[in-house]
């Protein structure tokens, strides 16, 4: 256990914990992966990986994962990563929950703690009358592709549950902000659950009635020192710079819309006013900012082969394909299709002739 917790020459952290990706250079080698080519692509330090209460950047681990996909091309690669992703193998937020007395006491254990395991994140447990309603959803402004992460992390919280329920443990239903991915029938056999995407966020719905139940590990003592531990390596936990929290909040927004200024403030706790005078410090006007993480947003939804560019539109709160065709024609120079079009020729150009 010595190497679940920090030394007082460790550093205060500001992204995620590497416990998080504990065994992933095995899992990408076994799923076909080039773990060189992998970790290069994404920034990642390999030696990191071996000290769980290392940090690591959370724009690179959340890359890490999506770069692993593409290249093993396994598009399911977060969903199986969890799917043997033990409690225990989460290094300090893991114990936490497996610490405590019931699985209700580790839910909101691990819901408290786990801004000091991750920062820029949204975790929240919500009572539902009969059930308890889990949500994630990474909140960081330069982090758009995070659906290996999200799936990969609901994964683990599945886990966690089903250390104190058992195997067959089901939840009630599992939520996911992203789009429905091809081989989403793999995702209903995983959580044994219905399941719903392009929701609000990344949720897990738990009867209540079963977060009475024991946990089988329960130690109030270790669940102390633990506890502890993770607020050591933190010192204070990390502010996102203005302009991400922002960037945010329109990202949050397009879905449902056009981003509205006054609302914008108020969710990052400015006047309209406010926010325009420091949105001119960055050099961007609130349209402008709004159009560019809209320009983003479609490049990434564009490499996702299985989103039509009809989804995409919707997804980006055009009312019509054709003025999400003008507008990314505006951005890049060329039709959405017509890109899709010349990276598959591409990739096909690409690929080694073996005679």
């Amino acid at each position: 256990m010595q190497s679940l917790f920090t030394s007082s020459h460790q550093a205060a952290h500001h992204g995620v914990l590497a416990a998080a990706a504990s065994g992933l250079s095995q899992f990408i080698t076994h799923q076909g992966g080039d773990i060189d080519r992998v970790f290069g692509m994404s920034g990642i330090d390999p030696e990191l990986l071996g000290n769980p209460t290392m940090s690591l950047s959370l724009v690179n681990y959340c890359r890490v994962m999506e770069v692993a996909a593409k290249h093993s091309g396994v598009d399911n690669f977060g969903l199986y990563y969890g799917k043997q992703f033990k409690p225990q193998s989460l290094g300090l937020i893991g114990y936490i929950g497996i610490c405590s007395a019931t699985l209700e006491e580790a839910l909101r254990n691990v819901v408290h703690a786990f801004p000091y395991h991750q920062h820029d994140t949204l975790i929240k447990l919500v009572d539902k009358g009969d059930s308890w309603q889990l949500h994630y959803q990474v909140r960081h402004g330069a982090i758009l592709q995070r659906r290996q992460d999200a799936e990969l992390t609901l994964c683990m919280f599945l886990n966690l549950i089903r250390h104190a329920l058992g195997s067959h443990w089901a939840p009630r239903e599992i939520h996911f902000e992203h789009p429905r991915p091809a081989a989403w029938h793999e995702h209903c056999k995983v959580f044994d659950a219905p399941i719903w995407f392009d929701q609000p966020t990344n949720c897990m719905v738990i009867p209540k009635s079963d977060g009475l139940r024991s946990m089988p590990d329960s130690d109030p003592m270790l669940l102390t020192v633990t506890q502890d531990a993770i607020r050591q390596l933190n010192g204070q936990v990390s502010t996102q710079p203005l302009i991400d929290q922002i960037r945010v909040q329109v990202q949050l927004a397009i879905g449902q819309g056009e981003p509205d200024l006054e609302q914008i403030a108020e969710q990052v706790a400015m006047t309209p006013w406010s926010l325009q005078r420091r949105l001119r410090q960055e050099g961007v006007s609130f349209t402008g900012l709004v159009d560019k993480v809209r320009g983003e947003m479609a490049m990434s939804f564009l490499q996702q082969p299985h989103i039509s560019v009809t989804d995409m539109a919707l997804l980006l709160g055009y009312s019509e394909v054709s003025a999400f065709s003008r507008a990314f024609k505006r951005w890049f120079g060329t039709s959405p299709r017509q890109w899709r079009q010349s990276q598959t020729e591409k990739r096909f150009a690409d690929t080694p002739i073996i005679l």
